[in-house]
């Protein structure tokens, strides 16, 4: 089953963010995942949003998209993100 993660942020420290966003498309590469979107102006249509960039990505299996959330790689680059944005993060399951 499918799996996407959904993630909000609000930018806090725009550089560290930027250094995040800049060594990210090298680690995601071996994720097994897809990026479907990565949009710093979405179009509100409803409800209340406070956030700066909303990010989408797919993955075949819950099991792929944890490994690769969890990875060495990816945690050390999300100290970054961590001190760069606020973030809401999902895991939503598929049909």
């Amino acid at each position: 089953m499918s799996v996407y993660v959904v993630a909000q942020l609000a930018f806090t420290d725009e550089a560290r963010h930027r250094r995040y966003q800049e060594r990210f498309a090298d680690v995601f590469r071996t994720s097994g995942g897809r990026l479907l979107a990565a949009d710093e102006a979405p179009v509100l249509f409803e409800g209340e949003w406070q956030g700066d960039k909303i990010v989408l990505m797919a993955f075949d299996a819950e099991e792929d998209a944890l490994r690769f959330l969890g990875s060495e790689r990816y945690q050390e680059i999300s100290q970054d993100r961590r001190a760069g944005a606020r973030t809401v993060a999902l895991l939503v399951r598929g049909w």
